[in-house]
């Protein structure tokens, strides 16, 4: 039985590879994509402090549908083409991640959850094809920085490797 440890480590570097280590435990011997994505949100949602959502969009056609995810209940779909819609749109129309200190400011913001004031969405690339986004929101203002950017970056490489699509 997995269980997860929140890390003893006071910088975000440190606490983000052992996020890691735990995520590719946590993967460990599955290759189900719906499975690892549902344990990785769950994760994600324990593990990282002031969220209020973590989850995936899956591409489909033009547009991201709702994924596995951790929270309350959410937008089921977000128009990537002609023109993206909100951050998960526009994360998953350029390829790369959007980090919003406040979704307030953000042109087309989605609101699902009206708490939300800050917003990471990553893109989620295999074998160079776009398959979704990983999306997380938090109710403060400010919550994700590089740090954080860089760490789920990393987590969500450590997901595509474990992961059939």
């Amino acid at each position: 039985m997995f269980v997860a440890t929140t890390p003893s480590a006071v910088d975000k570097t440190s606490a983000y590879a052992d996020y890691e280590r735990q995520l590719a435990s946590l993967l460990s011997g599955e290759r189900d994509f719906i499975a690892n994505a549902a344990n990785m949100s769950a994760l994600i949602f324990t593990l990282l402090p002031d969220l209020n959502w973590a989850g995936f969009y899956l591409l489909r056609g033009n547009e991201l549908v709702l994924g596995p995810f951790q929270g309350k209940p959410a937008c089921v779909r977000i128009p990537v083409l002609p023109a993206p819609r909100g951050v998960c749109g526009n994360a998953a129309f350029h390829r790369r991640t959007f980090l919003v200190p406040n979704v307030h400011a953000f042109p087309g913001h989605i609101a699902c959850d009206s708490a939300s004031n800050s917003e990471i969405v990553l893109p989620i690339i295999a074998n160079d094809r776009l398959v979704g986004v990983l999306d997380l929101d938090s109710p403060t203002l400010n919550r994700f920085d590089a740090d954080d950017q860089a760490g789920l970056e990393r987590m969500v490489a450590t997901f595509v490797s474990a992961t059939d699509f």
